[in-house]
């Protein structure tokens, strides 16, 4: 999906060998999809080409503020079946990570967890669609999961539960198995916990053009940080970083690059 994407994307500009697993079809958004990866550096070799159909869409409306509503269409991006997954690919990553689709491809991804390496680590972003479709759905993703990336709002509605510190509802889930919750809060910042710590980081002044992709952004600079085995706090951190810059333009455009974080890093 364009979420998934985007993480991908901005893991790719921060130096982290990526592919996609995705479907698109043989029209021009498909070739501006698979172009536009390519110049950011993402493999293309796990995607998947779909005889008809069209590519899929997504018409994102921004206000003065910053703010944005997305429209989407999937198109073929929801017809993926597990049989056109190259599995020996999957295997050999580091990090899987999943975020949500409309319909059918939720299937195939509950299909592929057989096929991952059990030390493959698990990183999932249920965003609202996931939230919706309530805990008992998305339970097999979530006993697989090492990292949870999730907002505050999804938090709560995934326990329907608005009353609760948040704090609360996120060490719950480490009772169930997850490695890692973290919850991003927005403008009021990041809290997480693990195991061993928890810690809540405040994000970074910045001039917001487009939220658009904020939180996709942050789980770059998680992610590309748990690669690093920067400590949880440090992660959050970076995440908190790279999302700010990723919002001072619209899109990928300002999605920071490894020169720009190791000078932030000093």
């Amino acid at each position: 999906g364009g979420s998934a994407a985007n993480t991908i994307v901005g893991l790719s500009k921060l130096g982290v060998s990526t592919s996609i697993i995705g479907k698109i079809a043989e029209d021009d958004d498909g070739d501006l999809i698979e172009y536009n990866l390519a110049m950011n550096g993402v493999f293309s070799n796990n995607l998947i080409y779909a005889d008809s159909g069209s590519t899929g869409k997504c018409l994102g409306f921004v206000d003065s503020e910053g703010n944005r509503c997305l429209y989407v269409d999937p198109g073929v991006n929801d017809e993926i079946v597990i049989d056109e997954i190259n599995t020996l690919n999957i295997m050999r990553c580091k990090i899987m990570h999943y975020t949500s689709f409309v319909g059918d491809s939720f299937k195939t991804q509950i299909d592929l967890l057989d096929n991952l390496n059990k030390n493959v680590v698990l990183s999932f972003d249920p965003g609202m669609l996931y939230v919706q479709k309530g805990m008992d759905e998305i339970k097999p993703i979530l006993d697989r999961c090492d990292i949870l990336l999730i907002n505050e709002s999804e938090l709560r509605l995934l326990f329907n539960d608005e009353e609760s510190p948040y704090q609360q509802l996120a060490k719950s889930l480490l009772d169930d198995g997850i490695g890692t919750v973290v919850v991003k809060r927005g403008s009021d910042g990041v809290y997480a916990c693990n195991n061993n710590e928890e810690c809540d980081v405040g994000v970074f002044e910045c001039d917001v053009v487009d939220t658009t992709g904020a939180g996709d952004s942050f789980n770059s600079g998680f992610l590309y940080s748990y690669l690093k085995d920067y400590t949880l706090e440090k992660s959050c951190e970076i995440g908190n970083w790279v999302a700010s810059k990723a919002i001072e333009g619209f899109g990928m455009d300002k999605f920071p690059t490894l020169n720009e974080l190791n000078e932030f890093i000093g």
